[in-house]
Order: structure tokens, then sequence, then C-alpha cells
């Protein structure tokens, strides 16, 4: 076990685009302490979301080097990545993508049980966690049934089932009103804390991104402090 959940180090990444080559990231570097909360900053199209897709070791074509958890990405086979991902990550996105035909019991239930959990443990942990996001009166209700606010935050108990060593977070409020935002950051920053998991978000917010432990910036391709 490392004592950093996530190192980047001269992370870099281009595109092509025709006879032109955009260079999105360029060398940037990152280390998050294991529960500690970073949010990351940066204008539309400056790469956050690139940064966030690199760490969560979901596409390739990356230059430089990702650890998660002390743990080489460059040295896993593919099988080793996708067990990666399921066991040591959490993701929360601006849309919920949740399973529309699943309630929000199901929806946290699932991704347990694709790691090994027998079904009583996996719906106590989903009860557990949807509780403490104040949906206890909600545990059948399907998507279509619940609010915006309520659908994020039972995408926030998904990505918290499995006790991630870290969440990546791309926008995870932006979809939602100011008062909603405030509420459901509120709720996963203190569930992210209350079980040591590490995490990065990705947010325009600058009032929200203060309540972080921690703020970087992405500017031309690269991470800097505060």
């Amino acid at each position: 076990m490392s004592d950093a959940a996530l190192e980047l180090i001269g992370l870099t990444r281009s595109f092509q685009q025709g006879s032109v080559t955009i260079e999105v990231l360029k060398g940037a570097d990152l280390r998050l302490a294991r529960g500690e909360i970073v949010a990351l900053l940066g204008p539309s199209g400056s790469g956050k979301s690139t940064l966030l897709q690199a760490a969560g070791l979901l596409e390739g074509g990356f230059g430089g080097r990702i650890l998660i958890d002390g743990v080489e990405a460059a040295d896993l086979s593919d099988q080793a990545r996708t067990n990666m991902r399921r066991d040591r990550l959490g993701f929360v996105y601006q849309f919920h993508h949740l399973l529309p035909d699943f309630s929000a019991e199901e929806n946290v239930v699932l991704p347990q049980m694709v790691k090994g959990a027998d079904r009583s443990a996996a719906d106590a942990r989903a009860k557990e966690l949807l509780e403490a996001l104040g949906l206890g009166a909600r545990l059948d209700h399907r998507p279509s049934q619940l609010s915006g606010g309520e659908q994020q935050r039972v995408a926030v108990a998904r990505a918290l089932a499995n006790k991630p060593v870290l969440v990546l977070a791309d926008e995870p409020t932006g979809n939602l009103d100011e008062d909603t935002a405030a509420k459901v950051l509120d709720e996963f920053l203190r569930l992210v804390r209350s079980q040591g998991s590490a995490a990065l978000v990705a947010t325009h917010n600058r009032a929200l991104a203060a309540r972080m432990d921690r703020v970087v910036r992405l500017e031309h391709g690269k991470l800097v402090e505060g």
C-alpha cells in the first residue's frame, strides 16, 4: 500500500486534427495523498476531463507515468487495469449514468456484486450509503422517479460502494442548481472523508473548490497549485 493514492508524473496527451497536432497535456504532475480531496480547476477545453480519463485508466495514448496506490499503470495487463478500475477507483460524472431499469438500491448493489460481494452484504452497504445520503425512503425508486439531485446522490453512493482508494469526479454537481449542488457536494465530501478515500474533483466552481483540501489549476497543459 502506497501513501499516495494517485501520482501523475510528466503526463502528456496530444490529439491529431487533420495536419494539426493539439497538445492538451504537456507534462502534468500531481500527487494525491491517501484521504486527500483535491479540486481540479480549469476553463472548458483545458483538458480536465482528459486528465481524469488518464487517472481513471479509461483510455490509452498518454505519455508519462500514472501510479494508482503505488501501482504503475503501464505494467498492468488489460484485465489488471479493469480490475484496478473495479476494485480501487470510483467515478462520478456530471450526468449520473444510472441504469434506468434498476432501483436506486440495485444501482449501488451491482458494482459490489461485480467485485464479488455476496448479495446480503451488498444490500447492507447500499442501504447504509443511501440512507447516509438522505435516500432511505427512496431505495426502491428507479432513476426516472428521482429528482436530479437524488439521482446524483445515487451516483455518489455507487462510486463509493466498493470503498475505493481514489474517487474521480468530473463536474459532479455541474448539472444541478446552486443549492442542490452545495448539498450534494457536502454529502460527497463527508462520505469520502469518512471512509478515507482520496478524491480528485474537476469543477469550474471556485466556491465549491475552496471547500476541498487543496486546489490545482490546469493551465497550458500543466498543473499549478492554487
